[in-house]
């Protein structure tokens, strides 16, 4: 086929001997198939941000460092300059939470470079060598739905021992190779020590994973991993290879509000106290 304008680049630098054929064609990309020497390949080409319809939500940027300070102040203001910079810094985002889960042991797509735009990736395929379907589109048996539930709940364990959360997880963006599960699509990845929302995005995609799979799997709907993988990360006892239940004790304890109330009140006269202090201190100057 013809070679697309975004991916000249990569062909005149020898990244890509041939593009194949156009694999999908999303509301953040575009992906191509391509061969690389002997290996047959993918190559994400994201849309310029005139042309794409993902919000990128405040929600999800929460948390998302920027090492250069010239770059943060810049993405902090309207300008133009400041627009792109914050286009490059989310796309980048993904680029880094797909090498950063690789590391980490997370089935995602093996990255093999990113260059203007365009991330090289592996080619998640099926026996036949061909695009492996994504989990929407596939019929399970109870006992397949039980082993792959079980499959994607220990990658978001793994994930988010490495620091990070998918934020937009269900069966749409998890394909399905002969040797299991593999997610993708992570442009809204959040890093969960700096995110207010961590907890509430963690529990959302595992109930997410939960209902898609309850359909073939009754039992899976009364199941909370969700709040259970939380607990475990809230006081440092969650890793890689944590043993769940699946199984988690809600605190039904009723709140004390007159001691509540008494901490309050004790709060706003330090406060007081805090303030005569300041005054005096202005009125002996």
């Amino acid at each position: 086929m013809k070679i697309p304008k975004r991916l000249q680049p990569l062909v005149d630098d020898g990244m890509v001997d041939e593009v194949l054929h156009q694999l999908m064609s999303g509301k953040e990309a575009q992906v191509y198939v391509v061969r690389c020497g002997d290996s047959i390949r993918c190559a994400k080409v994201f849309k310029e941000a005139k042309q794409r319809s993902f919000k990128q939500a405040v929600q999800y940027q929460e948390g998302r460092k920027v090492r250069n300070s010239r770059r943060a102040r810049a993405m902090s203001k309207k300008t133009r300059y400041g627009q792109k910079e914050q286009e490059d810094a989310w796309l980048n985002a993904e680029v880094d939470a797909l090498y950063r889960l690789a590391d980490a042991g997370v089935r995602v797509p093996e990255p093999f470079g990113f260059v203007d735009g365009v991330l090289l990736m592996e080619l998640v395929s099926d026996d036949d060598g061909k695009a492996a379907p994504r989990l929407d589109d596939v019929s399970l048996s109870p006992e397949q739905a039980r082993d792959y539930h079980a499959r994607v709940v220990a990658e978001v364990v793994r994930m988010l021992s490495a620091g990070l959360i998918h934020g937009d997880l269900s069966e749409f963006n998890v394909l399905v190779e002969p040797a299991g599960p593999v997610i993708i699509d992570l442009p809204q990845a959040v890093n969960a020590a700096g995110n207010n929302s961590a907890e509430s995005m963690l529990e959302r995609d595992v109930d997410n994973m939960r209902r898609y799979f309850g359909r073939f799997a009754p039992e899976l709907l009364t199941t909370d991993y969700g709040k259970e993988i939380w607990a475990l990360y809230e006081t440092g006892d969650l890793h890689a290879d944590s043993k769940l239940t699946g199984c988690f004790e809600h605190d039904t304890t009723s709140a004390d509000v007159g001691e509540l109330m008494a901490v309050i009140d004790a709060a706003k006269e330090e406060e007081l106290e805090r303030l005569d202090r300041m005054r005096d201190d202005d009125e002996e100057d």
